[in-house]
C-alpha cells in the first residue's frame, strides 16, 4: 500500500472513531456523576503498597510441604469457569455489604493456583463424563463415555472389555488400604460422581431403563451406573454415598418417601439391596433420606452410609427445604468425620454439581449461589482437616456466561450494566452466549430485559443471544486451587487428566511411574 492509500485508511479510521456510537462510551461513562473513589482509603497509593506487600509476605511464607499426604479431598465445581468465580465472589462480597470485586471466595486463599485443559480425545468442548474420567481416573477419553479409554466409543452397546477400564484415584486408595467416599449436590450416579467407580460406554446409563433405551435387543446388555455402584468394586467398598438420585436405584412399581416414582424396568430395589449387602458382610450400615437423619449420625456414623435426598437431583440451595435437605457442607462434614477413622486416610471427592445446571439454564443467580456454597464446604472441610490433608478445588469445564460492561465499583452483578448498548437499551452484566434466556427480536429491536416482569427472580432467565434449549459448555481452561502436602505441584497450565497423578504422587498411592520418594 503506497503513502497515499495508508494516509486515506488513517482517515477513514479516524472518521469511524469519531462517529461510530460505539466510540462514545467514554465520553458517556465521562457524564457520569460516579464518585472519583468508592472506598477513600484506595485513594491513596499506600493502600495498593501495602495490598502487596502482605500478599508477597503470604506468599513467601508457604512453605513447601513434603510430607505424605494422609486425606486427599477433590472439589469439583461442575461448570465452575473463570467468570463464573470473579462473579460469584463479587456477589459473595455484595452480600456481604461490601462492594463485592475485592473479595475472596475461601478456596481462592490457597496458596496454589493453576489452569487445566479440558478437551476430550474427540472433542473440543467437554462435557462432565469425559472430564470425570481425566480428572478422577488420569486417562482422557470420548465426550460421554466414563471410566473407560479413548477406544470405546460412545453408546456402544456391546460390553466393555476390562481391558478398556481405567480405574480412579477413590480405587487407589482403596488399594492403599485407605477408605474412600463420594459426595454430590447431583444423582449420585451422575457423570461427575460416576467417574469415582462406573465403567461405561454411556454416561446416562444411570438406571437399567437407561440401557434398554439405547440397546433393546442386545444381549447381556451392559451394567447401568446405579448397579455399578451396589454390586461392583469400587462401588461397593464406599464408606460414604451422599447425594440425590433416588429414582435410580427403585423399580417402577415404588414411590420414594417424596413421592417420586422409581426407573428401573428390571424390578430390583437397589436401596434395599445395598443394604442386604452391607448385612452380609455383617458391617455397620444405614441408609438415610433427609437431613435430620443425617445430622443424627453426623457424631457417630456407621462404617457404611449411603445417603438420598432426593428423587432427582437435590434442591438448588436457595429453594432448598433445610428440614430434609442437607447442604454440601453439611454432607462434607459428616464423610470426613466417617472417613477419618481410618488411620491410614482416605479419598473423597465432593461435588457441587448444581452450578452446571443452574447455567445451562441462564438462571446465573443460582449458579452463582451454587459456587458459594462450594466455597463454604471447602472452608469446612478445611476447619476439620489438618495440614496432613491435601485439598483441591477444580471444574471440570466452563460454561458461555460472560462478564462485561462498564459498571460503576460495587454495581450488583445481577443486575444491568451501566452501560447500554448503541440501541439505547440495557444489558445485562452477566450474559450467555447461548441458550434458553435468548429473546426474540420485535421490528429488528432487541427487549428491554430489565422491563420484565419476573425480572431478578430466581427463576429469571439472563440474556442468551443465540436460542437453545440447553446452554453450552465452554472450551477454555479451568482453574485448579491447592493446599496442602505437595500444593505445589499444580502451578501451571497442564491436561485435566494430570489432577490425579498429582493428587496421588503427594498421597503415595496408585499406578504410573510417579514412586513414592517421600
Amino acid at each position: 500500500m503506497g503513502a497515499m492509500g495508508r494516509g486515506h485508511l488513517l482517515l477513514l479510521t479516524l472518521f469511524v472513531v469519531l462517529l461510530h456510537p460505539s466510540f462514545e462510551r467514554d465520553v458517556y461513562h465521562k457524564r457520569q456523576q460516579y464518585p472519583t473513589v468508592k472506598i477513600q482509603e484506595e485513594a491513596d497509593p499506600a493502600f495498593w503498597l501495602n495490598e502487596a506487600r502482605l500478599g508477597i509476605e503470604s506468599r513467601l511464607s508457604n512453605t513447601l510441604n513434603r510430607n505424605k499426604a494422609r486425606n486427599v479431598v477433590l472439589f469439583l465445581g461442575d461448570g465452575m469457569s473463570l467468570p463464573t468465580l470473579a462473579a460469584a465472589r463479587t456477589l459473595q462480597g455484595q452480600r456481604e455489604g461490601r462492594t463485592g470485586e475485592e473479595s475472596q471466595l475461601f478456596f481462592e486463599t490457597f496458596p496454589t493456583t493453576g489452569l487445566s485443559k479440558t478437551y476430550c480425545v474427540d472433542a473440543q468442548t467437554a462435557d462432565s463424563a469425559c472430564t470425570a474420567t481425566a480428572y478422577l481416573c488420569g486417562v482422557k477419553a470420548n465426550r460421554g463415555t466414563l471410566g473407560v479409554t479413548a477406544d470405546v466409543l460412545r453408546t456402544n452397546c456391546t460390553l466393555v472389555s476390562p481391558q478398556h477400564y481405567v480405574h480412579s484415584i477413590a480405587e487407589w486408595a482403596l488399594a492403599d488400604g485407605r477408605d474412600a467416599g463420594i459426595v454430590t449436590t447431583t444423582r449420585v450416579t451422575h457423570a461427575s460422581p460416576a467417574g469415582v467407580y462406573a465403567h461405561s460406554a454411556e454416561r446416562d446409563w444411570e438406571s437399567n431403563a437407561d440401557v434398554l433405551e439405547d440397546c433393546p435387543m442386545t444381549p447381556n446388555m451392559p451394567a447401568d451406573i446405579a448397579q455399578q455402584l451396589v454390586h461392583s468394586y469400587p462401588g461397593t467398598h464406599l464408606k460414604v454415598i451422599l447425594g440425590g438420585g433416588r429414582r435410580e436405584f427403585l423399580p417402577v412399581t415404588v414411590v420414594d418417601e417424596e413421592g417420586t416414582e422409581g426407573k428401573r424396568l428390571d424390578g430390583r430395589n437397589l436401596i434395599d439391596e445395598w443394604l442386604e449387602d452391607k448385612t452380609a458382610r455383617n458391617v455397620s450400615h444405614e441408609y438415610v433420606w433427609n437431613r435430620r437423619e443425617l445430622m443424627r449420625l453426623s457424631t457417630s456414623p456407621p462404617e457404611y452410609l449411603l445417603g438420598l435426598f432426593e428423587g432427582n437431583h437435590m434442591q438448588y440451595n436457595l429453594k432448598a427445604d433445610p428440614d430434609t435437605e442437607p447442604s454440601l457442607a453439611d454432607m462434607t462434614e459428616v464423610a470426613i468425620r466417617s472417613l477419618s477413622r481410618n488411620d491410614r486416610g482416605f479419598f473423597l471427592f465432593v461435588e457441587g454439581g448444581r452450578i452446571d445446571h443452574a447455567h445451562h439454564d441462564n438462571l446465573v443467580q443460582l449458579a452463582l449461589d451454587e459456587s458459594i456454597e462450594l466455597a463454604a464446604a471447602v472452608r469446612r472441610a478445611a476447619e476439620l482437616l489438618g495440614d496432613e490433608s491435601l485439598v483441591v478445588v477444580t471444574a471440570d469445564h466452563a460454561h458461555v456466561m460472560s462478564y462485561g460492561g462498564y459498571s460503576r465499583r460495587g454495581a450488583g452483578v445481577l443486575g444491568a450494566a451501566d452501560d447500554r448498548g448503541d440501541d439505547g437499551l440495557p444489558y445485562m452484566t452477566l450474559s450467555y452466549a447461548n441458550g434458553p434466556g435468548a429473546r426474540p427480536h420485535l421490528h429488528g429491536r432487541r427487549p428491554d430485559v430489565t422491563a420484565e416482569e419476573d425480572f431478578g427472580d430466581l427463576d429469571w432467565k439472563s440474556h442468551a443471544e443465540v436460542p437453545l434449549e440447553e446452554e453450552t459448555h465452554g472450551g477454555e481452561d479451568v482453574a485448579v486451587f491447592a493446599a496442602g502436602p505437595y500444593h505445589d505441584l499444580f502451578t501451571g497450565t497442564y491436561e485435566q487428566s494430570r489432577i490425579p497423578h498429582m493428587m496421588a504422587y503427594a498421597a503415595c498411592i496408585g499406578p504410573g511411574p510417579h514412586a513414592c520418594h517421600h
